[in-house]
């Protein structure tokens, strides 16, 4: 997790804690499992803010 941005890292330390809560996954899974959704969410998010940003230039 060190190579994550500390906003995605913060992100898949959440997704770990809930994985982990609910059980049912080995520690390697949940790691693997939450990086990934991690980087996912945080791809989504760029694109949410990038769309927006083209909107902006369109009435400016």
């Amino acid at each position: 997790m060190r190579s994550l941005t500390p906003s995605v890292r913060e992100k898949a330390i959440e997704i770990a804690n809930s994985l982990l809560e609910q059980g049912g996954l080995d520690k390697q899974d949940v790691i693997t499992t939450s990086i990934s959704e991690a980087r996912q969410w945080a791809r989504r998010r760029f694109d949410d803010l990038d769309g927006m940003n083209h909107a902006r230039q369109a009435f400016s």
